[in-house]
């Protein structure tokens, strides 16, 4: 399919897109020299190692090894194929692909997942419209409004209701060409055991549940009548739609999001529709359901740190708890609100205002082990010698999972003045306990923290000129020119003279030196990421004649008679060693007749 676009329109597309722009969406990012630095989102990482070269236009993580362009990222991150990450970045830019283009990918790869998609879009529209202008939706839209949602917040957030009539959304459907049955096996339709079709959520306000690129997933459905149970209902999981995996409003509020490196975490739908109402845009919800570390590690690609803000009761705070050490084991700083009256979010809001709970609530939220401390004083008499020293234990065993020092000194000198202890003797048990947390095979307390690294491999002095060269190739078209008249493809490693041949082929073919376009043309997995990772070494713009010359010495010193007599003079140094007169002899007089030879053809 990606040869049915001109490779001119995927050029101008690529160009339209900086690599920086789309992976900030994202991956927090920081300048850092000439590139970028972010966590990796691929693999959970507590030190950034994601590098983005705005220069090159490619990324690379030197930690878990993937690499490529801005086509390549989505991919990887989304699960597109080339054509969708290529439609993607096109309708983000303002590009227009060939409709017959178009139209033939998708009659080429209409499935399930298409079809409920284009089902989710045509019903939250449907919702809406019952909701805004039908009798029946007028008793929802009183319900919304007495809750506090204004009319620009319904239109925002596409609020719906769903007829209590499910023929109504089945005919719907029909007429808009959807098979029922199809849709029953998505889960977006309910059936009854006569595999009639019905609507799950007939007789409810509906929340449109999407996914980060803003397309309907789902549906939240809260029942307003009296006897229609459950009171809250979601919709199935499926391929589209899992809970476990999405944050209710993360499209709207992932910008915001990042602009103050905050998330705001609520319990349910209404707090964060209040909240954006109030001016709080950067508030997300899980779907009903405890949070789980794939969202906690979704937040933390955005975000540094993360408010959990759940209702005041009892089950609010041990919910609360629970997520702040999910946010915590993924490396976020984790603040947490506590709502005075046994408030909710929303009632909060609606009763002090949004600034009065950005101030009050937000701004003055505890730090993770703060909070922890105030409530597990709940669970001890602390009047009581025995059940002091286990909350004290208690305490100090969650400080050792924190893993900046400043912060375990803090807590310690604060247990410490509180309780008229030893800040010395809390260090030591804190260090102790951290030995305890920490595998064997990573204890190597007498070694510097330097060698304790992973090392890099060591390379020989010619495979490393290979390497410097292919990077110098890679960004200079006439520096490869050069090289393909004195060395063409004869390197010394396979997969160097699999790239030479390929980038001399790309130049001859027209193309200016462009690393993210050259990568695209590499259908092998291996050499397209050595690519990259050759691409990603630091190269000096103004490179000697003298030093490509040092190279390409280099390089030829490992072929033909050089490296014989290398590998002589290696065995002779062997057999010397061993005391074996005899053989040190024969490599001798071997190792004399080669530069003989070398000598009489260059003189020839």
């Amino acid at each position: 399919m990606a040869n049915q676009i001109p490779e001119t329109l995927i050029e101008e597309i690529r160009k339209t897109n900086d690599i920086v722009d789309v992976v900030s969406d994202y991956v927090s990012l920081k300048k850092q020299g000439r590139n970028y630095l972010g966590l990796c989102p691929f693999h959970g990482e507590k030190t950034p190692s994601f590098s983005v070269t705005q220069e090159k236009q490619i990324f690379h993580c030197f930690g878990c090894g993937k690499g490529g362009n801005v086509f390549t990222f989505l991919m990887e991150l989304e699960g597109f194929t080339f054509f969708q990450a290529v439609e993607h970045l096109a309708n983000k830019s303002g590009v227009e692909l060939p409709e017959a283009t178009v139209g033939a990918y998708n009659q080429k790869h209409s499935s399930h997942d298409q079809v409920s998609l284009n089902a989710y879009e045509w019903l939250t529209k449907f919702y809406h419209h019952v909701l805004e202008h039908t009798k029946e939706g007028q008793e929802a839209k009183k319900y919304l409004i007495d809750r506090g949602v204004n009319e620009e917040t319904i239109k925002k957030f596409q609020l719906g209701y769903a007829p209590s009539n499910s023929d109504l959304t089945i005919d719907f459907l029909h007429k808009k060409s959807f098979d029922s049955d199809e849709l029953v096996e998505s889960g977006l339709l309910g059936a009854t055991d006569k595999q009639k079709p019905y609507d799950r959520f007939r007789g409810r306000v509906l929340f449109p549940i999407r996914n980060h690129l803003g397309k309907t997933v789902g549906f939240g459905g809260r029942a307003i009548h009296e006897g229609n149970e459950p009171k809250y209902l979601n919709s199935t999981d499926s391929r589209l739609f899992q809970k476990s995996k999405l944050l209710f409003n993360f499209d709207l509020a992932r910008s915001e999001m990042k602009k103050v490196n905050q998330a705001v975490l609520f319990e349910g739908y209404m707090d964060v529709i209040t909240a954006d109402q109030h001016g709080i845009l950067n508030g997300v919800a899980s779907l009903g359901t405890s949070l789980t570390e794939h969202q906690a590690a979704l937040i933390k690609r955005y975000v540094e740190e993360v408010v959990v803000s759940y209702d005041g009761d009892q089950a609010g705070i041990e919910a609360a708890i629970k997520a702040a050490d999910l946010f915590h084991k993924v490396g976020l700083d984790v603040r947490v609100a506590t709502i005075p009256e046994n408030l909710d979010p929303d009632s909060y809001i609606q009763k002090y205002g949004g600034d009065r709970f950005k101030q009050e609530i937000i701004n003055q939220s505890a730090t993770y082990v703060s909070f922890y401390m105030q409530v597990l004083k709940r669970s001890y008499n602390l009047s009581v010698e025995a059940e002091l020293m286990n909350y004290i234990n208690a305490v100090i065993e969650k400080i050792a999972t924190l893993d900046r020092a400043v912060d375990r000194d803090h807590y310690a000198n604060e247990l410490a003045t509180n309780y008229q202890l030893s800040v010395d003797t809390i260090r030591e048990e804190i260090q102790t306990l951290r030995q305890k947390m920490t595998p064997e095979s990573q204890r190597k307390p007498n070694q510097p923290q330097r060698q304790r690294r992973k090392q890099q491999p060591l390379f020989p002095a010619y495979h490393n000129a290979e390497r410097k060269l292919i990077g110098y190739m890679l960004y200079d078209e006439a520096i490869a020119e050069r090289i393909k008249h004195r060395l063409g493809a004869s390197f010394n490693i396979e997969l160097h003279k699999v790239i030479v041949t390929h980038l001399y082929a790309f130049y001859e073919a027209g193309n200016e030196a462009n690393i993210s376009q050259f990568i695209e043309r590499m259908e092998d997995e291996q050499v397209k990421q050595l690519v990259i990772e050759l691409a990603m070494a630091p190269i000096s713009p103004d490179i000697s004649r003298q030093e490509i010359e040092d190279y390409i010495y280099l390089i030829e010193s490992e072929q033909g008679d050089k490296a014989v007599i290398k590998r002589l003079r290696t065995e002779l140094k062997t057999a010397e060693a061993n005391k074996d007169v005899d053989k040190a002899v024969q490599i001798g007089m071997e190792i004399v007749q080669i530069k003989k030879q070398m000598q009489s053809s260059q003189r020839t």
